[in-house]
């Protein structure tokens, strides 16, 4: 058990950085200190007094990344309750049956999103977010605003100060959070994540020193997902950071634009982000035939990657000491080149099952194909006769394993072996403490030779051919096929014909087969039209292609 109490992480943060900015909803000026903060998520708490919420009670949360959204969450944990934040890109349906299979006794619900539910699927109270007005099940909704004013005013009829940040005791083992995956291969389940694995996270990230008191983060990651969650938003308002929380859409020049007024000291991501940098910045620069021969100059081409670093570094705001990267693979062509030019970035990994993290190494000490070595509050092995060289399950146990799923016991017992270690569902090899990924088991595809192949391999150096997009590997009877979404926007603003795009694309094949070993290279490239379906991570949904 973590010693470090989750709960009061808060109540110590709050008073300390009382008159430290807290959180700041980007673009715009709506902002909190931390003392506001704390004000606010008292009044919250009247709320769900008001409302009859009892401590172990279910808060479902469902909207985008809003500082409303946020102190929900913190309402809730501190109040002794069970937050369930629910992901607003799952479809209406799934949001209504999480609302029921979660138990849920009140429902907090972005604005625009309220008007794609069914609101009779909503028999308990509703709120709406950002404003906290009653939806349904109150009552007279200005009736119930003025109790909950009262209530509050009756409480703190002096006025809120730091000595009145006193949350209910929680203890580690407790469960908190109700956090509903988004996988690929089907419905999601619903983890049940205690307060310790929280603390292992939270804790794990103070003793790296990742961030340090009054700096900066741009936060745009889904904080209904466990990894932004843990990072971009309770680990940094644990430390007395200001966040500023990204209220448009995560696209390149949204954030780049971010990244340069907010200077972040750390910036939190998905491979999908700096594989679009990669593709669309760097790419086009250093394949012209001038750069092609200079790079291939020793000594000139160490004068260019030290320029590219620092154009790169100077995009993003410039004040970072590294980037993060975790919640999917990082093309491995990708992750070549930024090693190459010493960019300061690592790659980790988790999952929602343990609240995510289970490996990380600071940049300096990353080796490029790893994700990092295994958490000193974890343990690791691989199901492999050869755990250093033939890949195996992932398996792991310690203080950030989730309790279990909920109302799920076929699921739990198949998520955990019979002495207790939980099931990744990835192959990889670790050597040492530091883990090395191969793929997703459930997508591995076994070739007529009995050969493993990982079609995120092959997607990632597909992916950085001309006119792709993105791209989905799949098993056909007797062959390895592609499904590439082109790159529309090029083939237009390049004058590209249907037929001459379906040329280039038969080129691309044969390009892409001489990197593969025989036994994984594609028979054929068949195009989309339309974007593959995604979770929110943006990882593909694979299920529906197969």
């Amino acid at each position: 058990m973590i010693e470090q109490n989750f709960v009061e992480l808060y109540e110590k943060s709050f008073t300390k950085y009382w008159d430290s900015p807290a959180i700041t909803d980007y673009p715009g000026d709506n902002s909190y200190t931390y003392g506001e903060l704390a004000e606010k998520i008292a009044w919250v708490h009247s709320l769900f007094g008001e409302a009859g919420l009892k401590r172990g009670d279910k808060v479902a949360l469902v909207g985008k990344n809003h500082s409303s959204w946020s102190i929900v969450f913190l309402s809730a944990i501190s109040y002794g309750a069970v937050i369930v934040p629910i992901l607003h890109e799952f479809n209406a349906e799934s949001i209504e049956h999480i609302v029921e299979h979660s138990e849920s006794k009140i429902t907090f619900v972005g604005e625009s999103l309220w008007t794609r539910l069914n609101p009779s699927k909503f028999k308990l109270p509703v709120f709406s977010l950002p404003s906290f007005e009653p939806l349904q099940g109150v009552g007279e909704p200005l009736r119930f605003i003025d109790r909950v004013n009262a209530a509050f005013k009756k409480k703190y009829a002096s006025g809120f100060g730091k000595g009145d940040v006193k949350y209910a005791e929680v203890s580690n083992d407790t469960v908190v959070c109700l956090n509903y995956t988004s996988g690929t291969t089907g419905f999601s389940k619903g983890v049940m994540l205690t307060a310790n694995n929280y603390a292992g996270n939270v804790t794990t990230a103070h003793n790296l020193d990742l961030l340090f008191e009054y700096e900066r983060l741009l936060a745009f990651l889904p904080m209904a997902h466990a990894y932004g969650c843990a990072f971009d938003f309770l680990y940094a308002l644990s430390t007395g950071v200001h966040v500023f929380i990204l209220g448009v859409p995560p696209t390149p020049q949204n954030l780049l634009k971010g990244f340069q007024e907010i200077k972040p000291h750390l910036i939190i991501s998905v491979p999908l982000i700096f594989e679009k940098i990669y593709k669309k910045k760097i790419l086009p620069t250093i394949h012209k035939p001038a750069m092609k021969i200079l790079l291939g100059i020793p000594g000139v081409n160490a004068l260019i990657y030290k320029k590219i670093r620092k154009s790169l570094i100077e995009s993003l705001g410039g004040s970072f000491r590294e980037v993060i990267i975790g919640g999917a693979a990082l093309g491995k062509e990708v992750e070549s080149f930024y090693a190459k030019i010493k960019f300061p970035f690592t790659v980790g990994y988790g999952m929602t099952e343990c609240a995510p993290l289970i490996s990380y190494d600071h940049h300096y000490d990353f080796e490029p194909t790893s994700c990092g070595s295994i958490l000193d509050i974890m343990e690791a092995r691989i199901d492999s006769p050869d755990p250093e060289n033939v890949p195996g399950e992932i398996q792991v146990r310690g203080e950030n394993v989730m309790k279990e799923y909920f109302k799920n016991e076929e699921a739990t017992k198949a998520a955990f072996t019979d002495d207790g270690w939980l099931k990744t569902g990835d192959s990889g090899i670790l050597r040492g403490r530091r883990l090395f990924i191969k793929g997703r088991i459930k997508t591995m595809i076994l070739s007529s030779t009995g050969q493993n192949i990982y079609p995120e391999e092959i997607e990632a150096k597909l992916n950085n051919l001309p006119y792709v997009a993105e791209s989905v590997v799949v098993q056909r009877r007797n062959f390895i096929a592609a499904l590439v979404f082109p790159d529309f926007p090029a083939v237009e603003e390049d004058g590209i014909s249907r037929e001459k795009l379906g040329e280039i694309m038969q080129d691309n094949k044969a390009q892409l087969n001489k990197s593969l070993a025989h036994y994984e290279r594609i028979a054929s490239i068949e195009l989309h039209d339309t974007e593959f379906e995604k979770t929110p991570k943006k990882s593909v949904k694979r299920f529906l292609y197969a």
